[in-house]
């Protein structure tokens, strides 16, 4: 816990938050680079934030935008800023997920970027123009995230790998992209198996892989219907997605056991790789191997990326 009364902290006045904030981030970075669940966190419930140090998911995402009306916008960022300046550790990464460039983005990350997130997570992007402006608020250390929500975003994704290596990871916001296509929402609410919402993901999944960013797959808003979100996730998986996004600790665990690491492949990867490259060292660039076939180049490579998934 980063309090220890946190009902002493509850009843601080904002003035007295701002008095308790430190002016700087102590923690230490986080040491792993895993992102196989990424949960979002309302920063207005201070028992939440309180935990922060002692979380099961890869990466906690505190969301200022959507979720936060705003007329209380400046608690949240306010209570961002107090945590985040006691906090010394923690086993998740921090993002902190901002409204709009334009629309108090841009003064969100100027106010929370001494606390030293891990990320910044902007959302509604529709052009390059925006992920530019936010760039050029972050130092190099603090990658930036965007939300892939807009019929602009979800067009031109694939040709926005080269704007800048900060630019990491892209997280599918369907629900508000399917409100802009015109879409029904029911074609994900229902589950897995509807054409259109596989065909969104899939096209989703591939150009964010040509961009070189990480796709992070939709929340799930049914948080009660648990079977649902294991469905999701076991198709996700087989698309080839790594990484869900998660409402509450009981769709962590399951999206950190689904997209956790499989011993038996990585195993295979890790053989793989001592068994091409002592070949190659001979000039030797495809053989057949007694327990896994025939090994060249591609299927190297396939475990070169299996094994770079691990974090």
């Amino acid at each position: 816990m980063i309090f220890e009364d946190i009902e002493r902290v509850a009843d601080w006045s904002l003035e007295e938050r701002i008095r308790q904030t430190g002016r700087e981030s102590r923690r230490v970075p986080c040491s792993h680079r895993r992102h196989r669940s990424n949960m979002m966190l309302n920063p207005l419930n201070l028992a939440h934030l309180n935990r922060l140090d002692r979380l099961d998911a890869d990466v906690v995402t505190l969301n200022l935008e959507d979720a936060i009306a705003p007329s209380r916008k400046e608690e949240a960022r306010i209570n961002i800023a107090l945590f985040l300046s006691r906090l010394r550790h923690s086993s998740s990464r921090i993002v902190i997920r901002t409204n709009p460039i334009g629309e108090g983005g841009e003064e969100e990350i100027e106010a929370l970027r001494p606390y030293a997130p891990d990320a910044f997570r902007i959302p509604k992007v529709r052009s390059p123009r925006q992920i530019e402006a936010a760039l050029k608020l972050l130092p190099p250390e603090i990658e930036l995230h965007i939300s892939l929500e807009t019929r602009e975003a979800f067009r031109d994704l694939a040709h926005w790998g080269g704007i800048d290596p900060r630019l990491r990871t892209a997280n599918l916001g369907i629900l508000d992209l399917l409100a802009d296509l015109g879409l029904p929402q029911r074609l994900v609410t229902r589950g897995p198996g509807n054409p259109t919402a596989e065909a969104i993901l899939g096209r989703f999944l591939l150009d964010a892989r040509i961009a070189g960013v990480l796709p992070v797959s939709f929340m799930y808003q049914e948080y009660r219907d648990l079977e649902g979100f294991r469905r999701w996730c076991l198709r996700e998986r087989e698309m080839g997605f790594e990484a869900k996004a998660c409402m509450g600790p009981a769709q962590v665990a399951i999206a950190n056991e689904i997209f956790g690491p499989d011993e038996k492949a990585i195993h295979r990867a890790r053989t793989i790789v001592e068994r091409f490259e002592a070949a190659q060292k001979e000039g030797i660039h495809g053989f057949l191997d007694d327990e896994y076939g025939f090994i060249d180049e591609p299927i190297y490579r396939d475990a070169l990326n299996t094994l770079s998934a691990l974090g």
